[in-house]
């Protein structure tokens, strides 16, 4: 498949993934950009997105990166699914930030990848660390393509 159509491809999977993910929405989490492997994604801190010590809820800051890792695995139209995910805090977000979650893939090697995430503020300063590692199930994100014969 040509890196065009490719990125179509994904875009058109994010598309319909998103009208679907409910709790991305509820969060405010947007996907800005998408692509085979890729995907980068955005949310507010929020009020109600605060701990007992005033900084965002770190169960909030892995749902942004997990939510990213989603997208970038599935942007090849393969239903993917987490297998396993870890998470470094490495700086508090506050109430007001935005943070940004970049995810790019480091492996696929036959259903299995494992993909990087990683969570800045509106400076650019690291917030966590994430790695998530996927498998590909049977089906697809959008009907009717059968990606099984794409080379990525």
């Amino acid at each position: 498949m040509a890196e065009e159509d490719a990125a179509a491809l994904a875009r058109r999977v994010a598309a319909a993934m998103y009208a679907r993910d409910h709790a991305a929405q509820a969060l405010g989490i947007v996907i800005d950009e998408v692509g085979p492997g890729a995907a980068r994604g955005a949310m507010m801190v929020r009020r109600d997105m605060l701990n007992g010590h005033g900084t965002c809820h770190g169960g909030l800051t892995f749902t942004l990166a997990d939510t990213v890792f989603a997208y970038a695995c599935n942007g090849h139209n393969r239903t993917t699914v987490a297998l396993g995910c870890d998470i470094a805090f490495v700086a508090p977000a506050r109430e007001g930030d935005r943070l940004v979650a970049t995810a790019r893939r480091r492996s696929l090697q036959g259903r299995t990848g494992i993909y990087d995430v990683e969570v800045t503020d509106g400076a650019g300063r690291a917030i966590a660390l994430f790695r998530g590692t996927s498998y590909q199930l049977q089906g697809e994100i959008v009907p009717g393509r059968d990606p099984s014969g794409d080379k990525e």
